[in-house]
């Protein structure tokens, strides 16, 4: 690695440190929430403040690509020559609803720094994935004149949507899109004790529906003769696992690859660290589940089926005599490398067929798939991650599979079939929340992170 280069470009970054703060700042401002239409405009417009600011700081190609929703926003600069590599960089700039406005301290799209916190929403999920990669970018140009690599940024406006107007997008634009290895910039960033993401869940979202009769019914005048749709929508939920909390679905399990004993002891002892503020923080007495493996394997590395919502019948106040004409519920699957979830997927609509009967229909929906996916541990731009973060903070990574899920990733690594490494940047806490913050200092150091990554990975064969 040129360690001069390297300590010119952190330089510069640590001079124009108000500077870039302002940049961050201003591109908290835009209120790009995905989920709500009347952000339409205000999404298109931040896309467009981003592709102006990859034009200033000497990124070529810079444009906002229509899709049948929000905009692509797309740079490169590809003059480091063959010998080195093309890295697809992928963050998005949508964000969540702001939830409760009462509950936040600062308004939402006003960035505030409160005790060495910038608050915000979009603060750490994920617009520091793409201000922190501008801002190494912008530093490193200006000290260097060039980038040691080329580079290619992809910045999504969907990603709170399930990416879901991505795919035909990535279908369409391979040879724009192609590279040899793929970067994902969200997730959460420690300085004390940084991870690499080496495995993400997919996730199958559905809706299940038990139709009755055609209207609610009197249960004095039909109670015993017409079967009640929610007393078969409890049975077919308690049929879904046993006592142990394993899911009786048939064929459930298959395609899981197990973890070698390397993995589950580094699992094991990642989640020394990390697990205990996650158990207490779910508020329970006792966890269940303990037979299929250790609390961790059980929240990472093993499929889930859960329910998430029941409607049906009456719930106001008081009692209403009724036999429900409908009732049904919401239903997440977690899957995991190996697994086929469309085939995960129709399994579980067999399962729910043998609860049909002449008196009940049962209609399923499927909301959404996103893949599970798995990426290089040992590869070179793992090699890379781990040289800058030595570089960088004196420490090296812990490998971390995610038992959340990220339906773009799934869908990048099957479109197009290159490596992918999962390091995110946000250094805070309460995103999908109020009060969604990143630590200012820790944005910092973020950023001297990705100038050692960008330098690495050119370097590293």
């Amino acid at each position: 690695m040129d360690k001069v280069r390297v300590s010119a470009a952190i330089d510069q970054a640590r001079r124009n440190r108000a500077e870039i703060l302002d940049g961050f700042k201003a591109l908290l401002a835009f209120p790009s929430i995905s989920q709500d239409a009347a952000c339409q405009d205000q999404l298109e417009a931040c896309a467009e403040w981003i592709v102006a600011q990859m034009r200033r700081i000497g990124l070529e190609n810079c444009r906002a690509l229509p899709t049948a929703g929000h905009p692509i926003v797309y740079a490169d600069w590809l003059h480091a020559g063959g010998d080195k590599p093309t890295i697809l960089i992928y963050a998005h700039y949508d964000v969540q609803p702001v939830g409760d406005e009462a509950l936040w301290r600062t308004e939402p799209f006003e960035p505030t720094v409160v005790d060495g916190r910038l608050v915000a929403r979009g603060t750490v999920d994920d617009k520091c994935g793409i201000w922190v990669n501008l801002a190494a970018i912008e530093a490193i140009m200006r000290a260097a004149g060039n980038l040691p690599l080329n580079i290619k940024l992809f910045f999504e406006g969907e990603e709170e949507l399930g990416s879901r107007n991505t795919g035909s997008f990535v279908a369409e634009s391979k040879a724009l899109l192609a590279a040899d290895a793929l970067i994902i910039c969200d997730g959460p960033f420690s300085p004390r004790q940084p991870v690499i993401g080496i495995a993400v869940r997919g996730a199958i979202s559905g809706e299940v529906r038990v139709k009755g009769p055609q209207h609610d019914l009197h249960s004095g005048r039909y109670g015993g003769a017409v079967q009640n749709p929610i007393h078969v929508l409890a049975s077919i939920i308690d049929s879904f696992h046993d006592a142990d909390g394993r899911a009786r679905i048939a064929g459930f399990y298959d395609g899981i690859q197990p973890l070698s004993e390397d993995a589950r002891r580094d699992l094991e002892k990642l989640w020394q660290s990390i697990g205990p503020p996650l158990e207490a923080g779910a508020g329970v007495n006792a966890f269940w589940g303990d037979a299929m493996g250790s609390f961790v394997e059980r929240a990472t590395a093993l499929p889930t089926l859960d329910v998430g919502g029941i409607f049906g019948g009456y719930a106001g106040e008081g009692n209403r005599a009724i036999i429900p004409a409908e009732a049904g519920f919401k239903v997440t699957i977690r899957t995991v490398a190996g697994q086929d979830s469309e085939l995960i997927w129709k399994r579980f609509c067999q399962h729910l067929r043998d609860f049909e009967t002449p008196s009940v229909d049962i209609d399923v929906t499927l909301l959404g798939i996103a893949h599970p996916f798995l990426m290089a541990e040992d590869g070179r731009e793992a090699r890379a991650l781990q040289s800058a973060l030595r570089a960088a903070l004196g420490v090296e990574a812990m490998m971390m599979r995610h038992g959340g899920s990220l339906p773009i990733g799934g869908l990048l690594q099957r479109e197009l079939d290159l490596p992918v490494t999962m390091f995110g940047f946000g250094a805070g806490d309460h995103s999908h929340a109020p009060n969604e913050y990143i630590v200012v200092e820790d944005f910092y150091l973020a950023i001297e992170v990705a100038i050692h990554l960008l330098y690495a990975l050119a370097a590293e064969d």
